[in-house]
């Protein structure tokens, strides 16, 4: 691809994601990809978008808008992804990433060892 047509989509996305509570952003693509919620979507059959459910149908397991977006990333395809809660429930607090209190509460009752 030439270095234009990487530019133009590179704008196209931000673009894309500057209006993010007008349009919705698919997780699994190569230019917003989301891992978490591409996974999510994949095994869900669609995603939240600014807390209204998005039906999809994707034709692939998860490995492989994974491989398709490295793919993209290491030829120089730049990525705007999302924020993680962009893709939450209506009515959710979780915020995905980490090990939370969990994981907090966890190591503390290691003392660090």
């Amino acid at each position: 691809m030439r270095k234009s047509a990487r530019v133009t989509l590179t704008l196209v996305a931000a673009v894309a994601l500057a209006g993010c509570g007008r349009r919705r952003v698919d997780p699994c693509q190569d230019a917003t990809f989301n891992e978490q919620a591409c996974q999510d979507a994949v095994r869900s059959g669609g995603y939240y978008w600014g807390g209204t459910w998005y039906p999809m149908r994707y034709g692939q397991p998860y490995p492989y808008y994974y491989d398709r977006y490295r793919g993209y990333t290491s030829s120089g395809g730049a990525v705007t992804a999302a924020p993680a809660e962009s893709y939450g429930r209506p009515g959710s607090s979780v915020v995905r990433g980490g090990f939370g209190s969990s994981g907090a509460a966890h190591g503390a009752e290691s003392g660090g060892e």
